[in-house]
């Protein structure tokens, strides 16, 4: 599910689990990504806590790199959050209704 997530598309850990059939495992899922080798080509980044919420330091170097990958996708980051209603991924919902 992780690989899947579009570019300039964002999840929260617990709809990712859900969708990955973890059920509530939010957390299970934010300790996985945690343990992905440094050069994983999966898009960790495009996961985030629930309402959009950076979960990663802002000082910390994966922090700034998160931040950093989401804004070269277009995306923009006020007050720590992304805008899950504008860049939140839908994958069940027709393209139509997207953006």
């Amino acid at each position: 599910m992780l690989a899947a997530i579009p570019e300039g598309k964002v999840i929260a850990y617990g709809e990712l689990a859900l969708m990955a059939g973890l059920g509530r495992a939010a957390r299970w899922v934010g300790r996985t990504l945690s343990q992905l080798p440094e050069d994983t080509r999966l898009p960790w980044h495009r996961v985030l806590g629930a309402g959009g919420r950076l979960s990663l330091p802002a000082g910390s170097a994966s922090g700034a790199e998160q931040r950093a990958r989401l804004r070269s996708e277009g995306l923009t980051i006020n007050n720590e959050r992304v805008d899950m209603r504008r860049h939140g991924w839908r994958p069940h919902e027709p393209a139509d209704k997207l953006e």
